[in-house]
């Protein structure tokens, strides 16, 4: 019985602590998360310049997290186990759902805090366009994934092709592993980041004699920043302006970005409306 009780009680502290660092609205320590797009201490070695830097302009430690994919990291925030967390349009999107948080800030390139998507084919596939695409197998990215999943499909459905009917999807991962894929003849085509497009075949690791450009999406909201709604709002504002501030080459170049802008969610009512033009239900993600 006293063991019966023990176990109680400490299972009560437990929630009660999960519960006050939750409704904490000034942590001394902010849990900050970052995308799992590489090995995790690759990662955290790429972002200490960011590391320093907040914890200089906030006056707080700070502490970096990399969960294992873009699903763990929504249940991370969900669970109030993060204060900031640097999400995907869409796995925002997600997050948004089951957690009060709001973006603040997004990566500026070339001015804009937009960026595209691309469909990619393997050469010798015989793809000159979208509608080529028709009863192929296509590569994409983490299915939580904007710009690896959600926009390219979504070019693909302009063009009346859908998963399953009218070609064959596959899930890879990552960005990378989409245009390797494609390069190695496992996917005909696939959609990923226009951005890292062009950054795998400026590093050499894509041969454009191997892999084309098929079609580019239109403009969509950058990757963006989100924070727990519940922060104290002096704490908020410290964190929007030490982001929109930062202009030190060391800690933007891990984001390949020359600065960060402000946004809003409804910046991002256009990831949620392709939601809806592919029939996706989100709660499956």
């Amino acid at each position: 019985m006293k063991k019966c009780i023990s176990l109680c009680c400490l299972v009560l502290f437990s929630l009660l602590s999960v519960t006050a660092y939750a409704a904490n609205p000034d942590p001394s320590t902010l849990k900050v998360a970052l995308l799992p797009d590489e090995n995790a201490a690759t990662i955290i070695k790429k972002n200490r310049p960011l590391q320093e830097y907040l914890e200089k302009k906030l006056d707080k430690k700070v502490e970096l997290v990399v969960t294992t994919d873009y699903s763990s990291m929504i249940e991370a925030m969900r669970h109030g186990r993060l204060d900031l967390a640097y999400f995907g349009p869409l796995s925002y999107v997600l997050a948004k759902q089951k957690s009060d948080i709001e973006p603040f800030a997004a990566i500026r390139q070339k001015g804009k805090t937009t960026y595209q998507a691309v469909l990619i084919a393997n050469t010798a596939a015989g793809i000159d366009k979208i509608g080529d695409i028709a009863g192929k197998d296509v590569a994409f990215g983490d299915k939580a994934s904007t710009s690896s999943h959600l926009i390219p499909k979504s070019m693909l459905a302009e063009k009346n092709l859908f998963a399953g009917k009218n070609y064959r999807e596959h899930f890879v991962g990552a960005h990378d592993a989409v245009a390797m894929s494609v390069q190695n003849g496992h996917a005909q085509a696939g959609g990923l980041s226009k951005p890292i497009f062009e950054t795998l075949v400026q590093r050499g690791m894509i041969n454009p004699e191997k892999v084309k450009l098929v079609a580019e999406s239109k403009p969509f909201p950058q990757y963006p920043w989100t924070m727990r709604s519940d922060l104290d709002p002096k704490l908020k504002q410290k964190i929007r302006a030490a982001f929109v501030e930062i202009d030190d080459p060391a800690i933007l170049k891990p984001f390949k970005a020359e600065g960060f802008g402000r946004v809003t969610d409804k910046d991002y009512d256009v990831v949620r409306n392709l939601g809806g033009l592919l029939k996706l239900d989100f709660s499956k993600f």
